[in-house]
């Protein structure tokens, strides 16, 4: 809180107009050094005037962080993400939460970095990346102030904010003085549109909101067909050609663009208790999760596969409720990479208005066997006869509960 003395505080800083105002309101309010941090995840837009503008709002260039982050993002986030099939609520690719623990991570080693004693971030007091952010910050510097503005200060209007920033010659593009009809977070995974016009569940998406993809039934007539290989798990090559996984998550981005793939329209539920509708785009991830399901299912043995896939919710909570550095979602990552050790291969995929299919798998460490499925005789150990003795035996309680349901009558 602002009686809470604060020397010097690192800012997540986007150079938006929001996180302007929020870095005058910090030296305002708190009378702090400022240091700001900026983040390239593959969110799409030039980063060197955040630092123009943090110059500008009078910021020392020493004090100004803007750090490439992107293969780091997707390599030890995302795909970590990605090996467990990591859905919420049977839906949501989780791009807004994964990113939230790897900035509040440079946050903080920023923070160790420049001396500072505080960190403060632009997420509102209804939302969920508040908590990602701050049990982020709380899991790696306990003794950490953190400032979160949005549930501080007095402003309780979009009007407030821009007095605020004239009044303190913050520069404010003539698109950004009127209410904005919707919010937009985006990486290199996805982009997520929420508020104002997506408010209302029952009225369709608008298309101006959609950025990432072309609209489905737009998509060309002709279908895609790609080949993804995998190595321990993860994506490694696309076409034969090796990537890095940045450089492999942006090629799916790009074809999952073309082809419309990867639209999500969603209400969830927030971890501070209400439902909130969200439309997402996730091309590539959509992509990435069809190809890393195809690959498992004939790498993965059955008792390994669906202990995963039990486990996946809880994993998935996890992430999207911020506990990302917690000892449970690492003892739960620990289980998973084990599963992933021969999950290596290559998929075949059909990309085609706005859906995704697998069409062929391969491995050197394939499970199937077409001998033992085939209907006609096999060459290996399977007598059919053997099947008789297994179905009496699991049949057995079912036939003993049946006579005691005629007992009964």
């Amino acid at each position: 809180m602002a009686n809470t003395p604060v020397k010097k505080v690192v800012l997540a800083y986007s150079g938006g107009l929001d996180t302007s105002i929020i870095l005058k309101w910090l030296q305002a309010t708190y009378g702090c050094e400022v240091v700001t941090f900026t983040a390239d995840l593959g969110q799409g837009e030039e980063l060197e005037p955040a630092r123009k503008k943090a110059l500008l709002l009078g910021i020392k260039p020493q004090n100004i962080f803007i750090e490439d982050l992107r293969e780091e993002f997707v390599r030890d986030y995302v795909f970590p993400m990605f090996r467990a099939n990591a859905l919420y609520e049977g839906q949501y690719l989780l791009g807004t939460s994964i990113a939230r623990p790897l900035i509040a991570k440079k946050q903080i080693e920023i923070a160790e970095k420049v001396g500072a004693d505080a960190v403060a971030h632009g997420a509102t007091g209804k939302g969920n990346d508040q908590v990602r952010f701050e049990l982020t910050y709380y899991a790696l510097k306990p003794d950490v102030t953190v400032i979160a503005p949005w549930r501080e200060w007095e402003f309780r209007s979009r009007e407030a904010l821009i007095a605020f920033a004239e009044q303190h010659q913050i520069p404010i593009a003539k698109d950004k003085r009127g209410e904005a009809p919707f919010s937009v977070d985006a990486n290199l995974l996805h982009a997520s549109s929420e508020g104002k016009v997506l408010e209302d569940p029952a009225q369709e998406v608008p298309t101006y909101v959609y950025s990432r993809t072309v609209d489905p039934e737009q998509a060309p007539d002709k279908p895609t067909v790609i080949t993804v290989a995998f190595e321990k798990g993860d994506a490694a090559a696309l076409d034969g050609k090796k990537l890095s996984p940045a450089q492999l998550l942006a090629a799916l981005n790009e074809l999952g663009r073309k082809n419309g793939i990867g639209r999500l329209d969603l209400v969830e539920n927030r971890f501070v208790g209400m439902k909130s509708r969200g439309m997402y785009e996730t091309p590539g991830g959509t992509i990435l999760y069809a190809a890393h399901r195809g690959i498992e299912q004939i790498t993965l043995d059955r008792g390994a596969a669906h202990l995963k896939d039990e486990l996946m919710p809880k994993y998935a909570e996890l992430i999207y409720n911020g506990f990302w550095f917690t000892p449970e979602r690492e003892m739960l990552q620990a289980a998973i990479d084990k599963s992933q050790e021969l999950v290596t291969g290559t998929v075949t995929l059909k990309l085609y208005k706005g859906g995704v299919s697998v069409i062929g798998r391969s491995s050197p460490y394939s499970l199937y066997d077409q001998d033992l499925v085939t209907f006609e005789e096999g060459k290996v150990a399977y007598d059919h006869r053997d099947a008789a003795g297994f179905i009496r035996l699991n049949a057995l309680r079912l036939r003993t509960l049946a006579r005691r349901r005629k007992k009964l009558k």
